[in-house]
C-alpha cells in the first residue's frame, strides 16, 4: 500500500524542498571534511562551496515560514552536521573566503602599526633636536614607542629597538620627573633612536615578505 506524504501540491513542493535542504546541508558537511583532510584542492572547494550556498540562501528564503530556524530543522531530521551550519548559517562564505579576509586584515593592521613606529620614532627624535630632556617630557615618547613596537607581531622579541627603549625606560624610571638628560646621554639616547629607526626600516622587507 502507497502512503501519500502529502494532501495536494502545496504540501508536496513543501516535501520536496525539505528533501532538497536536507541535501545541501549533507553534501556541504562532505564538502568541509574533504576540505578539512585535503582531499581537494583550495579552488576546487571554493567553487562548489559557493554553489551550495547560493543554492541553500535561495532554499532558506523559500522556506523561512515553515523552516524559521535550520539549526531546529537538522535537530528534528537528526542531522550530525556541525560544520555544514557553521558554513551555510553562521560564516555564509567559504572558508577559503575566510582565510584570505582574514590575512587581508592581518596586513592592514600591520602596516597601521608600521606607520605608528615611524610616528613615535620621528617625534622622539625631534624632541630630542628640540632639547625637550626632561625626564617627564622624554619617557612618555619613549613608552608609546616601545608599545607599538611589541604589538607588531613581525618583529622578533629581541629587536634592537625594543630592547634599547626597554633599558632606556627602565633607566628614566630610577629618575625623577623633573631631572634631566645630560646633554652627553641625550646624544647617546637620539644615537640610539636613529640606530633602532634603521634596523627598523630594515627589518620590514624581510619580515613582510
Amino acid at each position: 500500500m502507497e502512503v501519500k506524504l502529502w494532501n495536494d501540491k502545496r504540501e508536496r513542493e513543501m516535501y520536496e524542498n525539505f528533501a532538497e535542504l536536507y541535501a545541501i546541508i549533507k553534501a556541504t558537511e562532505k564538502l568541509e571534511k574533504a576540505y578539512v583532510r585535503d582531499i581537494i584542492s583550495s579552488s576546487e572547494y571554493e567553487t562548489e562551496c559557493q554553489k551550495l550556498i547560493a543554492h541553500f540562501k535561495t532554499l532558506a528564503f523559500t522556506l523561512k515560514d515553515t523552516v524559521p530556524s535550520i539549526e531546529r530543522f537538522a535537530d528534528t531530521y537528526k542531522m550530525d552536521c556541525p560544520a555544514a551550519i557553521n558554513r551555510l548559517v553562521t560564516s555564509g562564505v567559504p572558508a577559503t573566503v575566510e582565510h584570505r579576509a582574514a590575512a587581508a586584515t592581518s596586513a592592514t593592521n600591520s602596516a597601521a602599526i608600521v606607520a605608528e613606529c615611524v610616528q613615535n620614532f620621528i617625534t622622539a627624535m625631534d624632541s630630542l633636536k628640540l632639547n625637550m630632556v626632561a625626564v617627564d617630557q622624554v619617557h612618555p615618547l619613549l613608552s608609546d614607542l616601545s608599545a607599538s613596537l611589541n604589538k607588531l607581531g613581525i618583529l622578533p622579541p629581541d629587536f634592537e629597538g625594543k630592547m634599547k627603549m626597554k633599558e632606556w625606560i627602565s633607566r628614566l624610571s630610577k629618575m625623577g620627573a623633573a631631572d634631566e638628560l645630560t646633554e652627553q646621554q641625550a646624544r647617546q639616547l637620539h644615537f640610539d633612536l636613529e640606530s633602532s629607526y634603521n634596523s627598523f626600516m630594515a627589518a620590514l622587507p624581510s619580515a613582510c615578505t
